[in-house]
């Protein structure tokens, strides 16, 4: 399995069509699973987005072969082209997401050194957005203060999807942050096991492997990919 997330900027009118058209396994060779979403800054509103000028999309493929037909003819495609786009190797699963069928149950090998990707997957119980809101902002708020974040962003698929993408320049930097005693994140990963959040959720770690574009201005893994494995 690959994972590829897609962030681009569009005008309201061609977010609005990402959105209502998302690519469908069934049509795109190669497709298994993807969701086109909005976005938000972390820490920031998600449902709804204060800003929907900004587009997100994740998927899973195949292999990479799928993914670059897509890139090379698909009319979505073209719509991301001018954003950043990366793909990544599954490492571990915490939870299950039911259209990532397969994600590891057991880690795989990652060197502490080595750049990870973390996306963060939920299903929201209506009733409970806002002490999901209360749990996350926090956990939010400690990684946008770790100078080990690469980069981030939240994503959304109304009326329930919630996600987060978030990109570390160490697989060792980004353990501590959701295992640190006391944090943040530790406390809304209790909070959640206490009185579930969501009716589906999932953590998965990946291993980036190839990027490309532009994420505000830079590519956020450039120069890091590779380098701490060789």
């Amino acid at each position: 399995m690959v994972v590829s997330v897609h962030i681009a900027d569009a005008s309201p009118r061609a977010a609005a069509g990402i959105l209502l058209r998302p690519p469908k396994p069934a049509v795109v060779p190669g497709l298994t699973y993807a969701e086109t979403t909005t976005t938000a800054a972390l820490g920031e509103p998600l449902l709804p987005p204060r800003d929907f000028g900004r587009v997100g999309m994740f998927a899973a493929w195949e292999d990479d072969a799928a993914l670059e037909r897509f890139s090379r003819s698909h009319p979505l495609a073209a719509r991301f082209a001018g954003g950043w786009q990366v793909r990544l190797e599954p490492l571990r699963v915490f939870g299950a997401w039911a259209g990532m069928a397969g994600l590891p149950a057991r880690a795989l090998p990652v060197a502490d050194g080595e750049p990870v990707g973390v996306l963060t997957l939920g299903r929201l119980r209506l009733r409970r957005i806002a002490a999901f809101r209360r749990s996350a902002t926090p956990a939010e708020r400690a990684a946008i203060e770790d100078g080990a974040l690469l980069a981030a962003t939240g994503m959304a698929r109304p009326p329930r999807l919630v996600a987060t993408f978030s990109l570390w320049r160490s697989a060792a930097a980004m353990r501590a942050y959701a295992t640190v005693a006391g944090g943040a994140h530790s406390a809304a990963v209790a909070a959640d096991r206490a009185r579930p959040f969501h009716h589906e959720s999932a953590f998965v770690r990946f291993r980036p492997y190839a990027s490309e574009g532009s994420w505000d201005g830079r590519d956020p893994l450039a120069g890091l990919i590779g380098a701490a494995g060789s």
